[in-house]
């Protein structure tokens, strides 16, 4: 597989580009399906309180509940992550956000837990491809020296979310119109995705995927339409360096398990499993812990709905952090962060003080959030992207199905300071993780980092240096 003459290796096209609003509207279609994966995690965490008062669930039952969804993203993530290698990413985007609509209709409309864990869990096999397939696009789709700003643009408009349904679950919650409020609250979400699913159906496909499966002039299209949308905001773009490593065009899943790829997948593994007890047993959980100190479910929301309106800036701090400095080492740093101040906020009980460190907690989660997701998806190559972000993101989805019921277990029975005492634990794990095993990723090629401890990328970079 090769170009002809005048043509170059689609990366090193990419990497030419400077940044462009053609990107930021490109990132911000891609993202309206991570707008409504976070839509459905937090959800449940403003909802589930109104459930169990409402006795629909008790809180064994929510803990269920959360956990359904959860083992709903862990097949969605590893059955859609191989899909969008196999596939291609674009038509993984739009049919799994479809099957996230038509079983959170469902389950707008269920009367028992039992029904409510079942929609949920087919919800998630949908939503759960949202996040792992849009890292790997935007990653794909946008140059090396700012994949990291793209990709943090993407988790604002995702986080965008949380203000959003945390105060429709306030004002509506309460109400009943026809049918109890909570469930126009997850109707909203189920109608606004199939909106999301009709404007993804005029993506272009990834011009790296296209590229590696050996359609060529479809991703020289791709590409010259994306250089011709630049140049007209930008004027001409600067000349092409041809130092991008050349890849297999095949992957398998076992090839995550081999040698370049077999420490990082381990890595991740690990990282993935414990991240999101800390992420998500934040967010899905923050109402029923106020309800549990005694807090009423009205004032509960309402202090979450103040908490929830920071969600987007802590992707806005990573958007000028990500790329300007080495970002598995802020990923260390926040994570650690995280830690700390989430075992300050078990220890609130004046309501300006839980909303402060709720706040405080919250800006450093969305930091840490928006920076992973661009990191995860740099450690492995076209091939194998989307395979490997979704295997090991599959299992921090896994994760979340046992941690789900370990939280409802310490908060009846050793209070909100065992919870936030096992989350920073899970965050501190984190850290160790990526701090002593994560390979450095600032400003090099995808195609690159994967052969980084190789003589012959050595001999690459020197000789790409020099060319400059």
């Amino acid at each position: 597989m090769s170009y002809q003459s005048n043509e170059s290796f689609i990366a090193d096209r990419m990497n030419r580009i400077p940044k462009s609003n053609y990107f930021l509207r490109l990132v911000a279609r891609i993202s309206l399906g991570g707008f409504f994966e976070y839509y459905d995690i937090f959800l449940v965490g403003v909802i589930g309180a109104a459930l169990i008062h409402e006795k629909l669930l008790t809180m064994t039952g929510l803990a269920y509940f959360v956990s359904a969804g959860f083992l709903g993203m862990f097949f969605g993530t590893t059955i859609f992550g191989r899909l969008g290698d196999r596939l291609g990413r674009r038509p993984v985007f739009v049919y799994s956000m479809l099957i996230y609509s038509v079983f959170t209709i469902f389950m707008a409309f269920s009367n028992s837990a039992i029904t409510l864990d079942i929609f949920r869990l087919c919800a998630g096999i949908g939503i759960g491809a949202q996040l792992v397939i849009a890292d790997t696009y935007v990653s794909e789709m946008t140059p090396k020296s700012a994949r990291g700003f793209y990709i943090a643009f993407g988790q604002f408009i995702s986080f965008l979310a949380v203000p959003v349904v945390t105060f429709l679950t306030y004002f509506l919650v309460s109400t009943h119109f026809l049918i109890d409020g909570w469930r126009w609250v997850v109707l909203i979400g189920a109608s606004g995705s199939i909106v999301v699913w009709w404007i993804r159906m005029g993506l272009p496909e990834s011009a790296r995927w296209l590229e590696k499966k050996g359609y060529i002039d479809e991703a020289n299209q791709v590409m010259t339409q994306i250089e011709g949308f630049v140049k007209k905001e930008n004027g001409e773009l600067p000349p092409i360096e041809n130092s991008t490593s050349v890849e297999s065009s095949k992957g398998n899943f076992k090839e995550i398990w081999q040698k370049p790829y077999r420490s990082r997948t381990i890595m991740m593994v690990v990282f993935n499993f414990f991240q999101t007890i800390g992420f998500y047993g934040f967010a899905s959980w923050v109402p029923t812990f106020l309800v549990h100190e005694g807090i009423t479910l009205v004032h509960s929301l309402l202090f979450t709905s103040i908490i929830a309106l920071v969600n987007p800036v802590g992707a806005i701090i990573a958007m000028y952090t990500s790329d300007r400095f080495e970002r598995k080492h802020l990923i260390v740093v926040v994570s650690l962060s995280v830690a700390i101040a989430g075992s300050v906020f078990a220890m609130m009980r004046i309501p300006v003080w839980i909303i402060v460190m709720g706040i405080l907690v919250t800006l450093l989660n969305n930091w840490f959030s928006s920076l992973f997701h661009s990191y995860q998806a740099e450690l492995y190559p076209t091939r194998l992207r989307a395979t490997g972000v979704g295997f090991t993101a599959s299992c921090g989805r896994l994760s979340s199905v046992f941690s789900g019921v370990m939280i409802a277990f310490l908060l009846e029975h050793a209070g909100i300071t065992g919870v936030f005492t096992f989350m920073s634990g899970s965050m501190l794990i984190v850290a160790c993780s990526i701090g002593f095993f994560g390979p450095k990723t600032k400003n090099l090629n995808l195609e690159d980092i994967g052969k980084r401890t190789t003589s012959t990328y050595k001999a690459k970079s020197v000789h790409a240096q020099a060319s400059r």
